[in-house]
């Protein structure tokens, strides 16, 4: 029996994950969450074989949290089913240990299978990831800009889109705002932009955020 714990924001994914999995013999729930908090104390008192997580969790504001995961419970696989663009924060997921990357727009039956591969020691993440990684110093220079920016400038990045502070980025990601001013410059730098405006409406065309 494989014991999972979802962690997600929506109680729709929480009502439509279970019923799947309702008449499931293979797979039950250890818990289901909606903050990482929740998470964090499902982990630590039950026996979880795979974790379920939304990128988008509350109070996960950063890749370094998944990575703790990883680290902290090695015995739980940590699988990554969110709506955030996979072909810009799989690699980087990746990259953090997680087990597997599904975009929510994949079927239940795809997630399912996911979870069973993990289980069995695979890796699973699409092919259009590992293109991306295969060729990432390759194609059209527009193509690449993403791939030059790092998961913690990424991450300021999606927070400056959401029209957040420096102040609010640097509570979010304990940092402190001089540096967060420092990772802005670089994206101003790295997509070719002038102004924060122009900043974000190049990250939406290139569909980072």
């Amino acid at each position: 029996m494989i014991k999972l714990c979802l962690a997600d924001n929506h109680p729709v994914v929480h009502y439509g994950m279970k019923a799947y999995f309702s008449e499931n013999p293979e797979i039950s729930f250890a818990g289901v969450v909606n903050n990482l908090e929740g998470l964090m104390d499902v982990l630590k008192k039950k026996t979880v074989d795979a974790a379920i997580i939304d990128l988008e969790l509350d109070g996960l504001t950063s890749i370094s949290s998944v990575k703790s995961l990883v680290k902290d419970y090695p015995d739980t696989k940590i699988v990554i089913f969110t709506n955030l663009a996979e072909q810009i924060y799989a690699p980087n997921a990746l990259k953090a240990g997680v087990s597997a990357y599904v975009h929510k727009n994949a079927r239940m039956e795809d997630l399912e299978n996911a979870i069973k591969k993990v289980m069995q020691g695979e890796v699973v993440f699409s092919d259009l990831v590992k293109k991306n990684l295969a060729l990432l110093n390759k194609g059209k220079k527009s193509e690449r800009l993403y791939r030059k920016l790092s998961s913690r400038e990424i991450e300021v990045l999606r927070y400056l889109s959401e029209g957040k502070k420096n102040k609010e980025i640097a509570k979010l990601l304990d940092l402190n705002e001089k540096t967060i001013s420092t990772y802005k410059l670089r994206l101003l730098t790295k997509l070719h932009v002038t102004n924060l405006v122009d900043l974000v409406n190049k990250a939406k065309t290139l569909e980072i955020v």
